[in-house]
């Protein structure tokens, strides 16, 4: 696979296909992404931040970092969300790097703990993701799963 991960801030011109996008795979309004992505893009803060894994001008997986990821516990803040990769590239690490990638530049802008909320079991822990605790999502009947990630 011959793919790249880049960080919205230095490709803006991924901002309109990025947000059309996590819409699509999220189903999270459309101008939800896009004042987010102008936050990120405006660099006043670190936080929030939009990554891309891109081949051959394909978006083939992504994720950001938010403040809150929807979820009561918003002490625990900043959050990793939108964590996706195309059906057809799944298994070929895309996600793994993403999540390494993105750790090691907010680590670089001064932020070393991360959470992430997910329904997912055992697949966050082979990118050094521990268990943090349960915490309930907006509008959710059950509790998810909070994972925290200190570099």
């Amino acid at each position: 696979m011959d793919y790249k991960i880049i960080r919205l801030t230095d490709n803006p011109t991924f901002k309109e296909q990025a947000a059309k996008w996590f819409h699509e795979k999220w189903d999270i309004p459309l101008a939800a992404y896009l004042e987010s992505m102008e936050e990120c893009l405006a660099n006043k803060t670190p936080v929030p931040q939009w990554y891309l894994a891109i081949e051959n001008g394909r978006i083939i997986g992504g994720l950001g970092v938010i403040e809150n990821d929807f979820h009561n516990r918003k002490d625990l803040t900043p959050n990793v969300c939108a964590v996706y990769t195309e059906q057809d590239k799944r298994c070929n690490g895309i996600a793994g790097a993403l999540l390494n990638y993105v750790c090691a530049d907010m680590k670089s802008k001064g932020i070393d703990t991360l959470y992430l909320l997910t329904d997912h079991t055992s697949f966050y822990e082979r990118y050094g993701w521990e268990f943090f605790c349960m915490v309930q999502g907006d509008g959710e009947p059950e509790l998810s799963r909070m994972y925290i990630h200190k570099a």
